[in-house]
């Protein structure tokens, strides 16, 4: 009989000392289950109605989910900036595919929303005074790290505990994907010290992709973030113009108005300058 290799023994084993799997794999010694691996009941518990409207289970599922994604889209961002310092570009890219189906979830979710007429958000809504999706630390964590920081927002937040305005500080602080990009740039022997410096070493590696292609790549990368960003805040803003029209939004924002200021907003303006000079 064929010998097989036991990496741990670090020699051959016989076949027939090989012992079968277990039939109760992952029961042995039970600590774990299913339930407290994901902490199910406290999870499945902080769906808390302020109302016995039928859709305020509906709004509130679909908003701590986006926390949730929130949570995750920002533990990738983190990892991919650190290995575009590292120089470990592969790493860097397959992190930012991952955030793009993430971020395609997040955009197909307002889908979900919809399903709510503006009657049935009429029901509950004017319990959530003066919450807001403005006060989303998280999403505004996402726009620092991402390379849109404003300062301003913290003096506009509502009710920042002191823990929220830590870390919203240290992200103002703190490099972005941006910086870490041009970073990109320097390891690899193309001028960065200037806008005008990274333009043109954009355009040499748009243009010898054979020499580039690992830069051109993550620079893509980056740009399907950017693009996808403004795509969920597109949806978003449709989607509260459906539901409320022009009222104003909760926790005293100006609703739909000040979404759609939000619309033009991009991450990498190089990069979407890029395109006309290419």
């Amino acid at each position: 009989m064929a010998p097989h290799p036991d990496p741990y023994a670090g020699e051959v084993t016989p076949d027939h000392e090989i012992s079968p799997p277990s039939a109760h794999f992952g029961e042995d010694g039970a600590r774990l289950t299913y339930g407290t691996y994901l902490r199910l009941a406290e999870l499945l518990d902080q769906q808390r109605l302020e109302t016995d409207a039928h859709d305020e289970l509906l709004f509130i599922t679909i908003h701590q989910v986006y926390e949730l994604w929130f949570k995750q889209l920002l533990h990738e961002l983190e990892a991919a900036r650190q290995a575009m310092f590292d120089d470990r570009l592969w790493w860097a890219r397959h992190l930012l595919n991952r955030v793009h189906e993430i971020e395609r979830i997040l955009i197909e979710q307002v889908g979900v929303l919809e399903t709510m007429t503006p009657q049935d958000f009429l029901q509950f809504r004017a319990r959530l005074a003066p919450a807001s999706g403005f006060q989303s630390v998280q999403f505004r964590e996402l726009e620092f790290v991402s390379g849109a920081k404003d300062a301003a927002f913290l003096r506009r937040f509502r009710a920042l505990t002191e823990a929220e305005e830590e870390r919203l500080l240290r992200r103002l602080e703190e490099p972005t994907l941006w910086d870490a990009f041009v970073a990109v740039l320097r390891t690899h022997d193309l001028p960065a010290g200037t806008d005008a410096d990274i333009s043109a070493s954009l355009r040499i590696a748009a243009h010898d992709r054979g020499g580039y292609g690992d830069v051109w790549e993550l620079a893509e990368a980056l740009m399907t973030h950017d693009e996808l960003s403004a795509g969920w805040r597109a949806r978003h803003v449709t989607m509260v113009e459906r539901m409320i029209g022009t009222k104003t939004g909760t926790g005293g924002s100006s609703g739909a108005s000040y979404l759609r200021s939000r619309l033009d907003l991009r991450f990498y303006p190089l990069l979407w300058e890029l395109r006309s000079w290419l």
